[in-house]
């Protein structure tokens, strides 16, 4: 199965959990509320479903249309636009009849739900398989710097001790927490054995933005083939486990970002590949796969480390808390002109999978996508569930209802944005699709 069909698969798979699973979170307290649910559906009934069946007051279904999902529910302004009813005399199982309390449970249900499965997801991750890091004595080498870096005063092969005077164990952080995370100062262990507190720009992150320098510290491990996949250009081309790269294409390596640095990954690009296999050199040719990916890698530098119940649940709620909240001071960066142009759509989520399918890789990026879901869902835009909180919210502070006319309005508003939105993100998927960015 080629690695676009892998990609395509499992973001199906996610997206499709996910939508349920964010419907039932309207669904269920609706219910509950003895509010009725005209429709249930899996993506978009346009003009017609794939499979639909009608059970009690519900119809539930599997649209064609995969762009979401949705929950009809009766008496409320949403996508389906049906003025008809609205037009009618309100009755005690509309939604616009329930106390505004009880909308604005129904209305963060989905949010709510996205955020639990996250925490669930990670939790279970931690519990099953434990965590891999990577701590200094795994990195005897240390780190590459940027050269931008150095001017604060870091060196190459400099080890990572402590990030605002704490401890800092999982060193391979670094990267995001210089990002993300208010970093001050970071001590480091230089290779002649000095250590040094290295006091950092108050705005290093947005620095890091402006100057496309996201990964100022790389690992410096040795370029050691440990794995070649027999279904990825390496295997064709020769490569084997215990081959050590000597250059690519004329330039000397001597750590695997360097290979990684200096290899073309043009699908038309044959490199040049030096290795040294038991101590003769050969020369190799290779042509990366459309995904720029030879099938060749190093042995892992992490080592797992497990989890008991109670741990996984804390560290698991831990983890996906910081998830959401790296997330979101990130998304400032959108309304930058270069952040815009880095907005993505179904090509930039899919491609969060890996090529080859992996359950722990699988849950991963799904709880990491429910989580931006749930974010992006409460944002305060009419025709997303955080505009109908925003309009909850207003009617319950100040004891007025916005009027049907201007809430059909809004939700226009809000359809039109969302529509010029996915426009936008997938036009970008494809732009980059055709220049090769």
């Amino acid at each position: 199965m080629s690695p676009f069909a892998v990609k395509a698969l499992q973001l199906l798979l996610s997206l499709s959990i996910l939508i349920v699973l964010h419907e039932l979170g309207h669904f269920i307290p609706a219910k509950l509320f003895k509010t009725r649910v005209e429709k249930f559906f899996l993506f978009f009934d346009v003009k017609f479903a794939l499979v639909k069946k009608k059970i009690g007051d519900t119809v539930y279904g599997i649209g064609w249309l995969p762009l979401g999902g949705y929950v009809k529910i009766s008496g409320m302004i949403d996508e389906s636009m049906d003025k008809e009813q609205m037009a009618q005399p309100p009755q005690p199982w509309e939604f616009r009849s329930k106390p505004a309390w009880q909308r604005l449970i129904i209305m963060l249900g989905g949010v709510t739900v996205n955020i639990i499965v996250g925490f669930v997801i990670y939790i279970g991750i931690l519990n099953f398989y434990g965590r891999d890091v990577t701590l200094n004595e795994d990195l005897p080498q240390g780190f590459a710097v940027a050269e931008e870096f150095k001017e604060f005063g870091f060196r190459d092969g400099d080890m990572i001790q402590k990030v605002n005077g704490e401890d800092f164990p999982f060193v391979t952080q670094i990267n995001k927490y210089l990002f993300l995370r208010d970093v001050e100062t970071v001590t480091v262990t230089h290779t002649d054995g000095n250590t040094e507190t290295i006091a950092l720009p108050e705005d290093i992150g947005t620095e890091m933005f402006q100057k496309d320098i996201l990964t100022p510290f790389v690992e410096r491990v040795p370029p050691v083939i440990d794995t070649v996949l027999s279904d990825h250009p390496g295997y064709a081309a020769g490569f084997k486990k215990g081959d050590r790269i000597v250059s690519v294409n004329g330039t000397p390596i001597t750590y695997w970002h360097e290979f990684k640095l200096n290899l073309n990954k043009d699908v038309t690009a044959s490199n040049s590949v030096v290795v040294n296999r038991d101590g003769v050199e050969e020369t190799l040719s290779v042509v990366p796969n459309e995904d720029g990916i030879v099938g060749i890698n190093i042995a892992g530098i992490t080592r797992n480390i497990d989890y008991t119940f109670g741990e996984s649940v804390t560290g698991g709620v831990s983890y996906g808390y910081n998830i959401l909240k790296d997330y979101v001071k990130q998304f400032k960066y959108v309304f930058t002109a270069k952040g815009a142009t880095q907005v993505g759509g179904f090509g930039a989520i899919g491609n969060l999978f890996p090529s080859q399918w992996s359950w722990i890789a699988f849950w991963q990026t799904t709880a990491l996508i429910s989580i931006i879901l749930a974010f992006m869902n409460v944002l305060p835009i009419p025709a997303l569930d955080g505009g109908h909180v925003m309009f909850l919210l207003y009617e319950m502070v100040t004891g007025r209802k916005p009027n049907d006319k201007f809430m059909e309005y809004a939700q226009m508003v809000g359809f039109f944005l969302l529509i010029a939105l996915v426009l936008f993100a997938n036009g970008n998927d494809i732009y980059r699709a055709i220049v090769g960015k």
